[in-house]
């Protein structure tokens, strides 16, 4: 039976510690010459630009010996009229595995449902899972555990925001979540998790959530599609930016994270993301080992 990973929530805690187990080996060099989906075929179904979620998944289908397939959405018969579902259905024929980048979360969910492969979400609006199993991986590399991290966010309560939360039902890490008033995370994904147990809480203040963190947080103030808002937010995110203040607040040995890209001056400052305690490139290199074990725990 195939499975999709379209939020984190599609992955039980023994997965996810599967996974990253598996993630820490292929970073190891482990198993490096293996090629457990040779002979697949992986198709990247991108309508969003992107750096780190394109060229991590290109290179880790490739070291896993399988053929990554490229595919603009406006180069396919979507863009004059054909449907979701007959896409998917096509699609399954061809394919192993899809991932998917693209706006409306709606819209893999209804590609999850029409199609016989698994389907992998590379972001979406509401959700992005990928980059928080990179963010697990690498907490649990710095820090040696995941249980009570004190983990500070400082900004919008965007889709990582909404994946982080995920990661705190299956990680028990002590989420704790800054963000402007009408900039908070999806209320009905934040209600699921506390229903559920996990330590997450939404402050507005960011000198509190930061106090005493071992885990520092942000993202951009402006996701892509928000370009309208620009200086509306930027005025109501005043003070929610990382830096050296902020960061002193943390304590001494806490690491600074960010999900790339950044833009420096506005939510987090040079000083900082280039100091020692900033983990952001590491953090990036592990989108290639946690997406790597995903697919081969999907695909294979």
């Amino acid at each position: 039976m195939k499975k999709d990973f379209l939020t984190l929530l599609d992955l039980t805690p023994e997965e996810l510690q599967a996974l990253l187990k598996r993630a820490a080996e292929f970073k190891s060099g482990k198993d490096s010459s293996a090629c457990p989906l040779i002979g697949k075929s992986i198709g990247l179904l991108f309508n969003k630009t992107s750096t780190r979620t394109r060229i991590s998944f290109q290179t880790g289908i490739y070291q896993l010996g399988a053929q990554a397939i490229y595919i603009n959405t406006n180069d396919l018969q979507l863009g004059r009229g054909e449907t979701i579902e007959d896409t998917a259905k096509v699609l399954s024929r061809y394919l192993h595995g899809i991932v998917i980048r693209t706006y409306e979360h709606d819209t893999i969910v209804t590609l999850a449902l029409n199609s016989t492969i698994p389907i992998i979400n590379g972001l979406t609006d509401l959700h992005h899972p990928c980059q928080a199993l990179a963010d697990i991986l690498t907490i649990q590399e710095k820090k040696g555990r995941l249980k009570d991290v004190r983990m500070a966010y400082i900004g919008d309560g965007n889709n990582v925001v909404n994946s982080l939360i995920e990661a705190a039902v299956l990680t028990e890490i002590d989420l704790v979540l800054a963000c402007p008033h009408g900039y908070e995370p999806d209320k009905a994904i934040y209600e699921k998790a506390r229903s559920k147990g996990a330590k997450v809480k939404v402050l507005a203040n960011p000198d509190e959530a930061a106090k005493d963190a071992d885990v520092l947080y942000t993202d951009v103030w402006i996701s892509m599609g928000q370009e309208k808002e620009i200086e509306r937010k930027k005025k109501k995110f005043e003070g929610y930016q990382i830096n050296s203040r902020l960061l002193s607040l943390a304590k001494p040995d806490a690491i600074v994270m960010h999900c790339l890209p950044a833009h420096r001056g506005e939510e987090i400052t040079d000083e900082v993301i280039d100091s020692p305690q900033s983990v952001v490139i590491d953090q990036a290199e592990n989108r290639l080992h946690t997406q790597k074990a995903l697919l081969e725990m999907l695909v294979r």
